[in-house]
């Protein structure tokens, strides 16, 4: 089988290529800075690396056409301030790769059977009440009191789901990835991040603790894609999330149980206001409650290794430390 990673330099992307690649899949990134993409272990290549500049067709379209499998993931990190630039760089590139991939698919002459296009499960509405799956769940945007960063983070999910619909791809099947925040050893992930708080006895109680923190283990991540790619039935929206989220303050007890520490500091709401603002980042990423269940993937009758948030972390925090050493 073949993948065409566009956008794949990045740590997600690098997690999805490491794994198919070791299983004897040819895997192809496209990346906008191909030189600083590490693909060539010490024994032998595990993937290609080309250029691309997400917002145009070029020789990487060949790579497109006779491909199985297009996993698009390009889109610049959201964790940073969103001011007016930042915004518009947040915005076109996601929307202008998703366009410019479609337009490469719909002009192939051997389209991929299948587009799996990232997206995120902050498209859904900030919420206590019940959980989101893709069929009941509610879309954000309209939250009274929600602050303007709450909105625009809404207003780029529907953004890059709307290009994906709008792409005229008749022979590929197409699934807009939900994905909660995807939780892995490596050292250049989210989970490090946590991890790096909670050894500083920080990451205690986040404004009022309620918010609820959706989650997937990288393990079930790979799975799930895997499940997609084998299940022609399945598409249009699917929620890539563990089937049970948690309250910020329980999430994070879980996750200094796993390392074993045992003191973690507060901070208000305002205490990370001014943190965000010095780290030049946002609040939303922490305060916001992002509910989400996978209502498709299990009807469908995958199966999550890791369903609940206790065990994952002891896994992960085993391997992380087996990694750095």
């Amino acid at each position: 089988m073949k993948l065409v990673l566009p956008g794949g330099s990045g740590h997600l992307g690098a997690l999805i290529a490491r794994s198919f690649a070791a299983e004897g899949h040819e895997v192809v990134v496209l990346s906008r800075s191909p030189g600083s993409t590490e693909s060539r272990p010490a024994s032998r290549p595990l993937w290609r690396v080309l250029p691309w500049d997400a917002r145009s067709l070029g020789p990487w379209a060949e790579e497109v056409d006779g491909a199985d499998v297009v996993v698009n993931l390009a889109g610049r990190s959201v964790d940073c301030r969103y001011n007016a630039r930042n915004r518009r760089l947040i915005v076109d590139s996601r929307v202008e790769s998703t366009r410019v991939v479609g337009e490469a698919i719909a002009r192939a002459s051997r389209p991929p059977r299948l587009w799996l296009q990232m997206s995120t499960a902050t498209i859904y509405a900030h919420r206590y009440d019940a959980p989101n799956d893709e069929a009941t769940g509610i879309l954000g945007g309209d939250e009274p009191g929600s602050p303007d960063t709450w909105r625009f983070s809404i207003e780029v999910a529907k953004a890059w789901e709307r290009t994906l619909d709008e792409a005229t791809t008749p022979g590929t099947r197409k699934v807009a990835l939900r994905s909660a925040m995807v939780m892995s050893p490596e050292p250049d992930g989210i989970l490090a991040v946590l991890l790096r708080l909670v050894r500083l006895g920080l990451g205690g109680k986040a404004g009022d603790g309620r918010q609820y923190v959706s989650w997937i283990h990288g393990d079930d991540f790979l799975r799930a894609l895997r499940w997609l790619i084998e299940r022609e039935e399945l598409a249009g929206p699917v929620n890539l999330a563990a089937p049970n989220p948690l309250p910020w303050n329980d999430f994070m007890a879980a996750l200094r149980r796993a390392w074993g520490v045992l003191i973690a500091l507060p901070a208000t709401r305002w205490m990370l206001e001014i943190g965000a603002f010095l780290l030049r980042t946002e609040t939303e990423l922490v305060l916001k409650s992002r509910r989400v269940v996978p209502g498709r993937l299990t009807a469908s009758g995958f199966a999550f290794d890791f369903p609940t948030w206790p065990e994952a972390a002891l896994d992960l925090c085993e391997r992380y430390r087996r990694g750095t050493g």
